[in-house]
């Protein structure tokens, strides 16, 4: 069934693994997307004829990797939209980034989307971005770094380290083009059900490439 890594599933909601450098869902390329592996492991598994309802509610960067849900009605697409656009779930990443950041702090800027990139704004145009951070270790002149993102802006982690010469490692839109892996990866989300008097909590961390050469628990 596509190779899903699948953490948890009902009849409301379905969270799962986005392997790195997949797409959430279908664009100009036509590679397969996130969104359709699920869409056809739902078919599958419960032998649904026809087309399979499947809401994405949020999204990551094709090259990032990390935990990602996905609506299985419109009732739960409806609710998870709005949770999300209250700030009412907890979005939480690791990323590795070139230098030595220190300590833990905020980061706000205004960005504007320019095409497939985005900019700092000096002048307060654009969205509003914030985030906040603490580094959890440094080495060999990078550091791992643990982010709860406050908004979902395009691009925005990469942006807002790169505009402080904190480029994340493996960036090739942002960074130094060095032809690695980007280091950013969706580890924790957190959110009350949609549907069910529940927390949903789920947490997933890195293996492999420059994640091995740090020793953490996030």
């Amino acid at each position: 069934m596509n190779n899903l890594k699948i953490l948890y599933e009902d009849n409301h909601l379905i969270v799962v693994f986005k392997k790195p450098n997949i797409l959430c869902q279908s664009d100009y390329t036509k590679d397969l997307d996130l969104l359709t592996m699920v869409k056809n492991y739902l078919k599958e598994k419960y032998q649904k004829p026809g087309n399979v309802y499947l809401g994405l509610v949020h999204r990551l960067d094709r090259p990032v990797g990390g935990l990602m849900v996905f609506a299985k009605t419109s009732k739960a697409a409806s609710r998870l939209s709005k949770i999300i656009s209250n700030h009412e779930m907890t979005k939480e990443y690791l990323l590795v980034c070139h230098g030595n950041l220190k300590g833990k702090g905020i980061m706000e800027d205004y960005i504007l989307k320019k095409d497939e990139i985005s900019v700092i704004s000096n002048e307060k145009q654009g969205k509003y971005a914030k985030l906040e951070y603490e580094v959890l270790e440094n080495k060999n002149n990078l550091s791992l770094v643990k982010v709860n993102l406050i908004t979902g802006r395009h691009h925005q982690i990469r942006l807002q380290f790169a505009h402080r010469n904190y480029p994340l490692y493996g960036d090739q839109l942002y960074g130094l083009q060095d032809k690695k892996q980007i280091a950013l990866f969706a580890y924790h989300i957190r959110f009350h059900h949609p549907v069910k008097d529940e927390i949903m909590d789920f947490k997933l961390l890195p293996e492999g490439g420059i994640w091995d050469e740090f020793e953490y628990e996030a």
